[in-house]
């Protein structure tokens, strides 16, 4: 694939930008894939992975009981902070919160109950080198230090590419973290040009399915996930210190592009 159509699109904008894609056809760019990024909500892919992992082990049941707690209810992103405390739930179903709408709550749940350690022996084992759990979720006093969780574009392509493969944990694993990131209702960044009205110019229902996973906070705004394309792409785009809308609309037109390389309609 030709990627200068990509490359033009990312000089024009400001701050830290991380690219990792690999194309279909296997060709791969790589732009400051491996610059630890602020992670904001992508670092829920590998607390993903980690509790598997840790079904995998034995060590928890996907299929256990948690009842949720007011003290524990996160502001921002998710839907179990409306919900009335009390609320029984099961680890899958927190694991599936966390990702398709990016339940912050759920999100912290999970990390007490594998443990923030086992997320990063996680990490490591998978060989993630800018990928780091530092603190919880709305952690302010951390966050106010300066101590904040990290991702690359490289360490997340890895962590796709071995689900994609059936590799990552286990292949019924792998193949149940696929479907949950299929889910994802948040899919106004990658999946926006998948498909396109050329008379009507505007997007429609997406024809090109994608599995992903968001992030954004003030200044930041990243996605990264798989596309399914004739033969599957990894799509990694990660930014802070950006202007986001600028930088939003970067990621709806390079995923396009990659989807889509021989359009040039995309607005």
């Amino acid at each position: 694939m030709d990627f200068e159509r990509v490359r033009a699109e990312l000089q024009k904008l400001e701050g830290n930008i991380g690219v990792f894609i690999e194309a279909g056809d296997g060709s791969k760019l790589q732009i400051n894939a491996d610059a630890p990024i602020e992670a904001a909500s992508v670092i829920k892919l590998p607390i993903m992975g980690a509790v598997f992992e840790a079904a995998q082990a034995h060590r928890l049941s996907l299929d256990e009981m948690v009842e949720t707690r007011a003290e524990e209810m996160m502001p921002g992103c998710g839907v179990l902070t409306r919900m009335h405390a009390g609320l029984r739930v099961t680890v899958r179903d927190l694991v599936v919160l966390m990702i398709i709408v990016s339940d912050n709550t759920a999100t912290n749940r999970l990390i007490d109950l594998v443990g923030m350690d086992t997320v990063n022996g996680f990490i490591d084992r998978q060989g993630l080198r800018g990928t780091r759990l530092r603190r919880k979720l709305f952690d302010e006093k951390l966050a106010a230090r300066g101590i904040q969780n990290t991702v690359t574009a490289m360490d997340m392509g890895l962590l796709l590419r071995r689900i994609l493969d059936g590799t990552l944990v286990s292949p019924e694993a792998s193949g149940e973290m696929l479907d949950i990131l299929s889910c994802q209702q948040l899919n106004g960044k990658i999946p926006f040009y998948l498909s396109y009205n050329l008379d009507r110019k505007e997007p429609i229902s997406p024809d090109i399915d994608c599995a992903h996973k968001t992030g954004e906070d003030t200044g930041i705004t990243h996605d990264v996930g798989i596309l399914f394309t004739d033969r599957p792409s990894i799509f990694c785009f990660l930014s802070e210190q950006t202007d986001v809308q600028k930088t939003l609309r970067a990621i709806q037109k390079t995923a396009g592009i990659v989807a889509y390389p021989e359009r040039t309609d995309f607005a």
